[in-house]
């Protein structure tokens, strides 16, 4: 006789919350079935029930971690007047970002740049960017929105690489720059 079905609705939620711990700790080279099987104490047949294959949970890991800078951008009121001052408004808002966890923000850009080598990816790391370029447009026209992005992104990734403390100056007078007129 077949045991009766066990009702799980969170399962799914609990896999992917698993696999965003498991790359936290052993980065993309550490995921696999097997290990977020193990993190989230569920059977290796539920992670591949869910997810076909690592990209698939790779994908979902992505738009979960994706409580980033696009999401803190948005909900801000320091870009809503006319009168304010971008350049200063957004290297705020970058600092307070980046000295909130940094545990967390590794975790997004690893997922991010992951898409570097898995096409899979790519669609959702373009959606970040495209947020952050929705959310700067009405601000300045969107060529500078994305030379923003791109600014924001490297300044990020030197932070997080070198270990150097954001700083709030330099990055207000870089991104000044790019929105000065020509």
């Amino acid at each position: 006789m077949a045991r009766p079905r066990r009702h799980d609705p969170e399962r799914r939620e609990r896999i992917v919350d698993a696999a965003l711990r498991v790359v936290g700790r052993s980065g993309i080279s550490g995921l696999s079935h097997r290990t977020v099987a193990a993190e989230a104490d569920v059977p290796l047949g539920s992670t591949t029930y869910h997810f076909a294959s690592l990209d698939e949970l790779l994908v979902a890991a992505l738009r979960k971690a994706d409580g980033g800078f696009g999401p803190l951008l948005r909900e801000r009121v320091a870009l809503a007047g006319p009168e304010t001052d971008l350049a200063s408004a957004l290297a705020r808002l970058l600092g307070e970002w980046l000295g909130g966890r940094r545990a967390r923000v590794e975790l997004e850009y690893e997922l991010y740049l992951a898409a570097l080598r898995r096409p899979a990816l790519r669609p959702v790391a373009a959606e970040w960017a495209e947020t952050v370029v929705s959310v700067l447009s009405p601000y300045s026209d969107p060529v500078t929105a994305r030379a923003l992005v791109a600014l924001m992104d490297g300044i990020c990734l030197q932070v997080l690489l070198t270990g150097v403390a954001h700083d709030e100056e330099y990055t207000r007078e870089m991104l000044a720059r790019v929105l000065r007129p020509a």
